[in-house]
């Protein structure tokens, strides 16, 4: 197998500096511990439970985060690792050798949750050590800051995945212990202005915009995956877009309309999945039109609150029921600054997962972290109530094939204007 490490990231021009690393060494810290925190509420059995095959276990991970750090980070040959643990826990990166079947992670009784969970110390010891010895060469640490943002997206969707399966319980159990530990019973956002009046929306005249980010690693870039560059120009029509995101409360009179038995609101394939599916109103949302499910269980459902858990099919259905339309996302990002109720939920936007003009993919092995998935997608801006504290930005650009709904996925409106 080859070496990785030194291939798979572009070295800065110039070293870190002492502060940089110091701040490197808390960062993984940090975010290594609040993964295990995460998954503390959990037993061994919750911890093994893979409830659809897009989702996975929150043992698998614990462990392919910490796979993530042997491979790319120490640079560990397979054989460093118990016997077939490099095959059960590399994900997609096809680069790195054989990988276990998604759909079957749940299959993966052993290791156990305590083996799992002691590795993670050992490894975490070890990037210490080499961290405290300054042994790492600049494209390690630049892998090590990657592998940090890595680990805080799978701290989302560990959350998300075992949302699903204790929904799918017969009990349908708790994730929290108390509710300071419900990622989703945040307050809703503020009310910016009444709907009927012209304020509820943020109008922009056609203009040229700068969306994106600046390449990383480089010179002085912050950090961004390479889906969110190269900074470029784009044209923005004349539009508004909405202060705020749909609420529960807009959703359910959307439903109360017919919404989901009128098909010349949907696309074919939304309309075709509403059938197949039996979708009646969003996951989570209770038959009896007042509670939905959370991590804390059932409650009580807030009208006031961003609607969540929704398709992009359902989002495009919303959008012109309300007689809108999704912003684009180089609208959404464009005025993001003034919109409230970001970080609520995942927006869906009106565009296909595609390069920017002039990607770049990183190279090596971890070039496939996010092109290769260029196909099929849809972009979703703006953050979650899952979404780690300062992990998402302006120009994040989140990817899920348009029938999802199990991520905390929902909308804001756009319309064209003359």
């Amino acid at each position: 197998m080859p070496r990785l490490a030194a291939d798979t990231v572009t070295t800065p021009s110039t070293p870190p500096t002492a502060g940089a690393e110091r701040a490197l060494r808390l960062r993984f810290a940090r975010v290594r511990a609040r993964t295990a925190a995460l998954a503390a509420p959990l037993t061994p059995e919750d911890a093994q439970v893979q409830s659809m095959p897009e989702a996975s276990p929150a043992k698998w991970h614990l462990a392919h985060t910490t796979w993530f750090f042997v491979r790319f980070v120490l640079d560990e040959a397979p054989a460093s690792m118990p016997a077939g643990w490099d095959t059960l826990f590399n994900s997609y990166y096809v680069g790195a050798g054989e990988r276990h079947a998604r759909h079957a992670r749940g299959l993966v009784s052993r290791p156990t949750l305590a083996e799992v969970l002691a590795w993670r110390e050992a490894v975490d010891l070890r990037v210490q050590a080499r961290l405290d010895a300054g042994a790492f060469e600049p494209a390690a640490l630049d892998a090590l800051l990657l592998g940090t943002h890595h680990e805080e997206q799978h701290q989302e969707l560990l959350l998300t995945d075992i949302k699903h399966a204790l929904w799918c319980n017969p009990l349908q159990p708790a994730y929290a212990r108390d509710d300071s530990e419900a990622h989703d019973l945040a307050p809703p956002p503020e009310s910016t202005a009444d709907d009927a009046g012209g304020a509820a929306w943020l109008p922009r005249d056609e203009c040229i915009v700068e969306i994106g980010a600046a390449p990383w690693p480089g010179p002085a870039a912050a950090f961004a995956y390479d889906n969110e560059t190269p900074r470029h120009r784009t044209l923005v029509p004349a539009h508004a877009i909405a202060r705020r995101p749909a609420s529960n409360g807009d959703y359910a009179a959307f439903i109360a309309d017919g919404g989901y038995r009128t098909p010349a609101l949907w696309l074919s394939d939304g309309w075709d999945a509403v059938q197949r599916e039996g979708w009646q109103r969003p996951l989570y949302w209770h038959a009896d039109g007042t509670r939905e499910f959370t991590l804390a269980g059932w409650r009580e459902r807030d009208p006031r609150a961003a609607v969540r858990h929704l398709s992009c099919y359902e989002a495009d259905a919303f959008a012109r029921w309300a007689d809108a339309r999704l912003p684009t996302e180089a609208e959404w990002e464009a005025s993001h600054a003034a919109l409230a109720g970001t970080g609520q939920a995942w927006e869906w936007t009106a565009s296909a997962y595609a390069p920017y003009p002039g990607f770049r993919a990183l190279p090596g092995t971890l070039g496939e972290y996010n092109g290769k998935f260029m196909s099929g997608q849809m972009v979703l801006r703006g953050g979650s109530c899952a979404t780690p504290p300062g992990h998402a930005r302006a120009s994040y650009r989140n990817f899920f094939p348009p029938q999802a709904r199990w991520q905390f996925s929902g909308l804001r409106l756009a319309k064209d204007i003359d």
